[in-house]
């Protein structure tokens, strides 16, 4: 669980992740947060839960990097800690995994019929329009390249050399898990978005990084 200034949701997200029967280990990464989120993370006593203190704000590559290199579990999910992503969905996105059927499952946000928050359009065309091009350069036929939601087999992710600090990580492991030939699912999620006002971080310069990560990364 990268977080960075999220006070405001992640206590209640922790809560939500620590109430899954799936739980195994929770790694939460601060990464330099300048609020009360080291302090109040700080405060959790469950022993599954494990912290990684960053001095400085690195990125979310940078923390999703640190964390996968301490996870001990069988799979490993991404887990923001924002809660635009239900931890209650823990069950359907492991479900393949656990059937030995893939070794990598996607949480989409764009299929299935549970509920989305209604929020940007331009949003939701630069996601379906950067995974569309991620798709024609690494001949996936995913729909949500971009979603946190990424659930692996430990020794897939522990064995890509990813670079990418910031966003530009989410097309960069998608293109080297293509050309892993991993056996790649799709599920659909749930998503409750939320504004820049209450919290959103991603912005323009992260789409153009990521068109710039994903032909980077797939050639």
């Amino acid at each position: 669980m990268p977080c960075y200034n999220e006070a405001k949701t992640v206590v209640n997200c922790v809560n939500r992740v620590l109430a899954s029967p799936f739980l195994y280990e929770l790694i939460i990464i601060d990464d330099g947060s300048t609020d009360e989120t080291p302090k109040l993370i700080n405060l959790i006593a469950d022993p599954r839960v494990h912290i990684i203190t960053q001095a400085a704000n690195q990125g979310k590559g940078a923390a999703l990097k640190a964390g996968f290199a301490h996870a001990t579990g069988d799979f490993v999910i991404v887990q923001d800690a924002d809660l635009e992503y239900d931890p209650v969905e823990y069950g359907r996105i492991l479900r393949p995994l656990l059937d030995n059927k893939a070794d990598v499952v996607y949480g989409s946000r764009f299929i299935g019929s549970d509920a989305h928050r209604v929020l940007y359009f331009w949003h939701s065309v630069a996601n379906r329009l950067l995974t569309l091009i991620s798709n024609m350069l690494t001949n996936l036929n995913l729909t949500d390249m971009e979603t946190c939601y990424k659930c692996f087999r430990n020794e897939i992710i522990k064995s890509i050399d990813l670079r990418e600090t910031r966003f530009g990580i989410e097309p960069e492991m998608t293109a080297k898990i293509a050309k892993m030939k991993c056996r790649v699912y799709e599920v659909g999620i749930s998503y409750d978005g939320r504004t820049y006002v209450e919290g959103k971080k991603i912005g323009l310069r992260d789409a153009f990084r990521a068109i710039y990560c994903v032909i980077k990364y797939s050639i």
